[in-house]
């Protein structure tokens, strides 16, 4: 049996994945396409996503992106609570600390690792997490 590895994505990665924008990388295309990914989305990419739509910046909205995760077996959302708060990484700005910190939960509590989707250059000089992009 093949181990599913999880992965949480970034907004720009689920936007762009959802739009099938040619500037999703290869890599990060490949893995939101896996069966075998196991895939998590924080509840700060859901409130990004919807900020975005509403100021015209993006053509997905919060609607069809709660429909593809609905309809998606391998995709779960993961809210933002004590444990995630607990892992908030001080370098980096709240958002991109959130989602990080989703991931640092993650491992944890799986005791696996845990895989962030991101083109975010901040996230990964920081080496806080393994950064798929």
């Amino acid at each position: 049996m093949i181990r599913q590895m999880t992965y949480v994505v970034d907004t720009h990665a689920m936007i762009w994945f959802l739009e099938k924008n040619p500037r999703l990388s290869e890599t990060a295309r490949d893995t939101l396409r896996s069966p075998n990914a196991q895939l998590v989305i924080p509840t700060i990419v859901l409130a990004e996503i919807n900020f975005l739509y509403t100021r015209n910046r993006i053509i997905i909205n919060l609607s069809e992106v709660l429909d593809h995760i609905t309809g998606a077996e391998n995709c779960i959302v993961c809210p933002l609570d004590e444990s995630v708060v607990e892992h908030l990484p001080a370098i980096l700005n709240i958002h991109d600390g959130i989602i990080v910190a989703t991931a640092l939960t993650l491992r944890d509590e799986l005791d696996e690792d845990v895989a962030l989707v991101t083109k975010d250059t901040e996230i990964a000089s920081s080496g806080l997490v393994k950064v798929i992009w």
